[in-house]
């Protein structure tokens, strides 16, 4: 799939999303993610969720929680690429505090308007939601401290533009500090591409070494993939009940796809 084709079908899904959100409450889950479903649930804890609007909790498509990873500090500058409905933004702005600044990056109208209202209800003054594409950042060159991201990377029809893209505004020693789904071995197109849609991963998870190399040929170093949610046959047979081929689709799929958090860090002398 081209790039562009990529983004327009992500687009269209996500405005979709926060459409539903909006009008109805929406589910914590796109179309193609059901409710329950074991890569977007039970990210965060009570006591996270209990203080944010709950639009922002129910738009959240995200397969982590890199705020609680990220080890953000007061007064740093954080940019969350792909930032949805808001909700790592304020978690992010209440965690560096008002000395501190979080912003957010959506290419969704929809999303970022949907962000701004749950600014507005969470409080927070130390946030700034931008429209654009996470290949195309409209911030300066060594601009943040820490960029994260929520299962976003994967969905980017052009991942080395966009890791290149992070790795320009990250201060020099800045942390690259992202959840994704990330795929361990090679796997037949056809399994990968089915269970791709189960967990709405439009564009296509990274297998974990092209990740590694992707980051490094950015310029990244202290690269690392760390499981945070491992995916059995039994996750795939229950949300994939139904497709064509299915047992043979959730044995190979078995253990491969994965959630994690992906740490890195740009060089202190670039």
């Amino acid at each position: 799939m081209r790039s562009e084709s990529i983004k327009e079908t992500v687009r269209k899904e996500y405005a979709q999303a926060a459409i539903r959100v909006t009008n109805e409450g929406g589910s914590c889950c796109g179309s193609a993610a059901p409710a329950g479903n074991p890569i977007t649930s039970n990210l965060y804890g009570d006591t996270e969720t209990a203080s944010l609007p709950a639009e922002a909790v129910a738009a959240s498509l995200g397969c982590g929680n890199p705020t609680a990873l990220a080890e953000l500090k007061p007064g740093e500058t954080v940019l969350d690429l792909g930032s949805g409905g808001g909700i790592d933004v304020i978690l992010s702005a209440r965690r560096v505090g008002p000395a501190g600044k979080a912003y957010g990056l959506d290419m969704t109208d929809e999303m970022l308007a949907l962000a701004r209202e749950n600014r507005r209800k969470a409080g927070v003054q130390n946030v700034e939601f931008l429209k654009g594409e996470i290949e195309h950042i409209p911030l300066p060159d060594n601009s943040v401290d820490v960029i994260i991201s929520n299962c976003v990377i994967n969905l980017s029809g052009d991942k080395d533009r966009g890791l290149r893209e992070a790795y320009r505004v990250l201060k020099p020693g800045g942390r690259f500090a992202v959840s994704d789904i990330v795929v361990r071995g090679e796997m037949p197109v056809d399994v990968r591409r089915s269970v791709e849609l189960w967990a709405g991963c439009i564009a296509g998870a990274l297998e974990e070494s092209e990740y590694l190399a992707k980051l490094n040929a950015a310029g990244f170093e202290q690269i690392d993939v760390e499981p945070t949610r491992i995916y059995t046959a039994a996750d795939a047979k229950r949300w994939l009940a139904g497709s064509e081929g299915v047992e043979r689709i959730v044995q190979m799929a078995d253990g491969r796809f994965m959630s994690a958090f992906v740490p890195a860090r740009k060089p202190s002398r670039t």
